[in-house]
């Protein structure tokens, strides 16, 4: 691989995106294409002159044919959510967008890994390969990857524990009709639903109580609320981007829950939406279906079935 990334779209989560890709020294060359040339300019130039105290990535704003020998190219243009309106309400306007510019992606960077980040991420993950006819593999949505971020931060912090010691995952639509998949939850290997009764010390280990349906609420208000208090959110889908990019750039396979267009997984086809995903220098290199609550396999269907009416109103023309 060439570790050149293009990124379209430069607000607020593309610079951002492209200022962290820069920080985590995986990547060699960074192009930003957006339709204002002069936002795109000052945003690389900008990060650009941050890499004597980073690492010495090539970063510039280009054009499409710039986007020649990109391995991965990230889509994150696109009209962003206004207080109050939800993902969905984005749809038609930001598949326009994509009608526009997927020819020239596929044109130019024919053999790339796509990553879609602007909303509503499962249907134009869904609509891109339609469009193009790019196999599945190589199109990844960031799907679930932000809210399940926002759930291990949560319970992280319910069960006074590192992080990244939780394991614990949102499934489906990157939207209203998202679950958390309890059943799979953990903590060091040890199930959620036992980790307090394993602790030897009860003071020694704080675990608050808490309600699941108010931490689903959470996850489910913390992108409406961060965008209430400052108009956007980067900071967290810039980390799941970056954490993607860097799992097709390892030499081990990594997992996360991603949007891709199943295939009969759950009883699910013909939609995107976000199941657990084994991803390296192929993409998506398998889907992987835990076995989930009969509760939690419905609501799998019923977040697959509100994004298939929602396609079903769109004009791909």
């Amino acid at each position: 691989m060439n570790n050149k990334v293009t990124i379209i779209g430069a607000g607020s989560v593309g610079a951002t995106v492209a200022y962290t890709l820069v920080t985590t020294g995986s990547v060699a060359e960074i192009v930003l294409i957006d339709i204002n040339e002069a936002k795109a300019q000052s945003e690389a130039l900008d990060i650009r002159q941050a890499t004597p105290y980073l690492s010495p990535a090539k970063i510039y704003a280009g054009s499409y044919e710039d986007m020649e020998g990109s391995d991965i190219v990230i889509v994150t243009s696109g009209v962003g959510r206004k207080p109050g309106q939800s993902r969905i309400d984005l749809t038609q306007t930001n598949v326009n967008i994509l009608k526009q510019i997927a020819p020239n992606i596929v044109k130019y960077a024919p053999n790339a890994i796509y990553l879609f980040v602007a909303n509503p991420v499962d249907v134009l993950t869904y609509v891109f390969c339609k469009l193009t006819g790019v196999p599945k593999n190589r199109v990844i949505g960031t799907g679930t990857t932000l809210d399940s971020i926002r759930l291990r931060t949560c319970l992280s912090e319910l069960y006074s524990v590192n992080q990244k010691q939780v394991h614990a995952y949102v499934l489906g639509e990157h939207g209203d009709s998202s679950f958390v998949a309890w059943s799979t939850a953990d903590i060091s290997g040890i199930p959620l639903s036992a980790y307090e009764s394993t602790i030897t010390q009860k003071d020694a280990l704080t675990v608050s109580p808490y309600d699941r349906a108010e931490v689903e609420q959470y996850v489910k208000k913390s992108g409406g609320k961060i965008i209430a208090g400052k108009g956007a959110t980067f900071y967290g889908v810039s980390a799941c981007v970056v954490q993607i990019v860097n799992s097709i750039y390892s030499s081990a396979y990594t997992i996360l829950p991603v949007s891709t267009v199943l295939e009969g997984e759950y009883g699910i086809s013909d939609v995107a939406l976000s199941t657990l995903c084994a991803i390296g220098s192929e993409g998506i290199v398998t889907t992987l279906t835990p076995k989930l609550s009969d509760e939690e396999v419905e609501k799998m269907r019923h977040s697959a079935e509100v994004l298939k009416e929602v396609i079903a109103q769109l004009d791909l023309s």
